[in-house]
């Protein structure tokens, strides 16, 4: 990938907020990214692309700027997704707890450290509790320090696997006891984490849940980096999988002949599987079922694609790019 100088500090923030069925809504929030509140475009920042899922009612804003810029256009985004999204009204079939569920930060150029995400997420979480009030948040990854718990198990102590969290139990990081409208958000960084959902021909959910089981890094055999949801997709089951990138470069034992992509962070390599070794795993574990795989779906897109992308909408000056790239990515 050629590289430039601004590249070298990039960041991306792919925010995730609870609607996708309005899509104008969720345009007017990627916008509050790019645009003051007077409407001037705030330099050196793109929106590479928003992914809508209706089922879920969720959609993720994939937002890149340098290091220096992130944190504002990421806040005001979160101000407007909070002014226009209510919580107590929200229906769809994937968990979430917050109108801004999630706000994760991953390095992208070899200027920016893990550790400079962590700060700037730190800052977003307490400016956006500060401005909103009545928002709460909860701080995960390398933005928890010092423990620097994952997302899973911060979601886990959080209740937000359950159908209905009990809100009055939660203590967040940040903020009042969370309440609707806005619910709870949870704000981390750490290396890029990918996202790849397989959609299985079938209607079996405990199928479902079994593969998803067989895939996660918990499993014995399973797939190191990956987090697993097996959900109720569009009349079929999504096989929904978060791809964490991992320190060191891949070995022959871990590949299975496959190439991982790798990257580097502050001169350390990282990697992370494969889309297509999930395809191939999902496909393999529901063949012996007799079901087949549907497709699969990158939300938005690798380490790789990311920077590079970035990198040529910036230089283009192209801030909407998710409207030049005119189609969601499959």
């Amino acid at each position: 990938m050629a590289s430039s100088s601004f590249g070298r500090r990039l960041v991306a923030c792919l925010l995730n907020v609870s609607e996708a069925r309005r899509k104008d809504l969720v345009e007017t929030v990627a916008r509050a990214a790019l645009y003051n509140n007077k409407g001037v475009t705030r330099e050196g920042i793109t929106v590479l692309n928003i992914f809508n899922d209706r089922d879920y009612n969720r959609s993720v804003i994939t937002i890149v700027a340098s290091i220096d810029s992130i944190g504002e256009a990421v806040l005001s985004a979160c101000e407007k997704a909070c002014g226009l999204i209510d919580m107590g009204a929200h229906k769809g079939v994937h968990p979430c707890m917050g109108a801004v569920d999630l706000v994760p930060f991953y390095p992208l150029g070899e200027e920016v450290g893990v550790e400079d995400c962590a700060k700037e997420a730190r800052a977003v979480a307490q400016g956006l509790t500060e401005r909103v009030q009545g928002t709460s948040a909860f701080l995960f990854g390398w933005a928890d320090s010092p423990l620097q718990r994952g997302l899973a198990q911060r979601r886990k102590e959080m209740g937000w696997f359950k159908k209905t969290p009990d809100l009055q139990a939660i203590r967040p990081d940040m903020g009042p006891q969370p309440q609707k409208p806005f619910g709870l958000t949870g704000v981390g960084a750490g290396p890029y984490v990918m996202n790849c959902n397989v959609t299985i021909d079938t209607q079996d959910m405990a199928m479902g849940r079994s593969i998803a089981a067989a895939l996660r890094e918990s499993t014995p055999g399973g797939l190191p980096g990956v987090q697993v949801l097996a959900l109720p997709h569009e009349g079929a089951v999504e096989i929904a999988c978060n791809v964490e990138s991992m320190k060191g470069s891949p070995t022959s034992e871990t590949t299975a002949g496959e190439p991982w992509p790798c990257f580097s962070i502050g001169g350390q390599p990282y990697c992370h599987v494969p889309a297509s070794l999930i395809t191939a795993r999902v496909a393999e574990l529901a063949g012996r079922e007799g079901v087949g795989v549907k497709g699969t779906a990158l939300v938005g897109f690798t380490p790789h694609e990311c920077r590079g992308l970035a990198e040529f909408a910036l230089s283009q000056r192209i801030a909407e790019f998710w409207k030049e790239q005119g189609r969601i990515r499959m």
